[in-house]
C-alpha cells in the first residue's frame, strides 16, 4: 500500500536549515497494522504528514497504492486524502457548533453521498462505535473519550482503505485510551490498514510492527 524511497523532509533555508527526516525507508502492506514511536522531535508527524498527503518530501520517492503521490495533481491528491484515508488526531479536530451526526456526516457531503444514505452510513458509523445514543450531542457535551470516538466514526465515513492516527490517546485517561486503541485494533481486524503514532506502550502488545524513529531516522529501517 505504502512505499517510501529516501524520504527527505527539510525545513528553512541555509544555516537555519532543520532536517526532519533523513532518509526514510519504509514499506507498509494492506491490512497492516503499525505503531510509530519515538521521542518528540524525532519526526513522526512529519512523516505521517506525508503518508497522508498533506505534506511532500524534500527529497525522496513516495508512492501510494503503487501510484507516485509526486505525479498526482492537487485535485487527485484531495481525492485521496478524501476517500482513501481516514485521519484521527490527538485533539479530535471536530466542529464545535455541529453535533456528532454532523461531524460524522461531513465527509460524506464532500463525497456527494444522498441523503439517506448519509443517514444510514452515520448511524452505521455511530453504532460501530458505541454511540448512537450520542447523535445529536455536540462536542462540549462528549468526554474526551467520546470526542475520539466521534473522530474515528468520522474518519470511516468514506469507507478509506487507510486509517493515520496522530497520538489518538494522548489526551485521555487510561481508560478510554485503551477504549480506543481496542476500536482501531478491531478496524484492523475488519481489513483496514492502520498506522498509529502513539506514545502509548499498549500499542506495542496490539501492533503486528513497531517503527521507531529517533533524530529523523528510522531504527533498524523499520524491521
Amino acid at each position: 500500500m505504502i512505499k517510501m524511497i529516501n524520504i527527505q523532509k527539510i525545513y528553512g533555508t541555509g544555516t537555519a536549515q532543520v532536517e526532519a527526516l533523513k532518509g526514510i525507508d519504509l514499506e507498509i502492506k494492506r491490512n497492516e497494522f503499525i505503531g510509530l514511536i519515538g521521542p518528540s522531535g524525532s519526526g513522526k508527524s512529519t512523516l505521517m504528514n506525508i503518508m497522508g498527503c498533506l505534506d511532500v518530501p524534500t527529497f525522496g520517492e513516495y508512492y501510494f497504492e503503487e501510484k507516485s503521490v509526486e505525479s498526482l495533481t492537487h485535485n487527485q491528491l484531495a481525492e485521496i486524502r478524501n476517500e482513501k484515508i481516514g485521519f484521527v488526531f490527538q485533539n479530535f479536530n471536530l466542529l464545535p457548533y455541529a453535533t456528532t451526526f454532523e461531524n460524522v456526516e461531513i465527509p460524506m457531503i464532500f463525497k456527494g453521498f444522498r441523503t439517506k444514505e448519509r443517514k444510514n452510513r452515520v448511524m452505521e458509523l455511530l453504532e460501530k462505535v458505541g454511540l448512537e445514543g450520542r447523535a445529536l450531542h455536540k462536542p462540549s457535551e462528549l468526554s474526551g473519550g467520546e470526542l475520539q470516538r466521534v473522530a474515528i466514526a468520522r474518519s470511516l465515513a468514506n469507507n478509506p482503505s487507510l486509517i493515520l492516527a496522530d497520538e489518538p490517546t494522548g489526551n485521555l485517561d487510561t481508560k478510554s485510551g485503551d477504549e480506543i486503541l481496542k476500536i482501531l485494533e478491531n478496524l484492523w481486524e475488519q481489513g483496514h490498514t492502520i498506522v498509529v503514532i502513539t506514545h502509548n506502550p499498549n500499542i506495542s502488545a496490539r501492533a503486528q510492527k513497531i517503527v521507531k524513529l529517533i533524530d529523523g531516522m528510522m531504527e533498524n529501517n523499520g524491521k
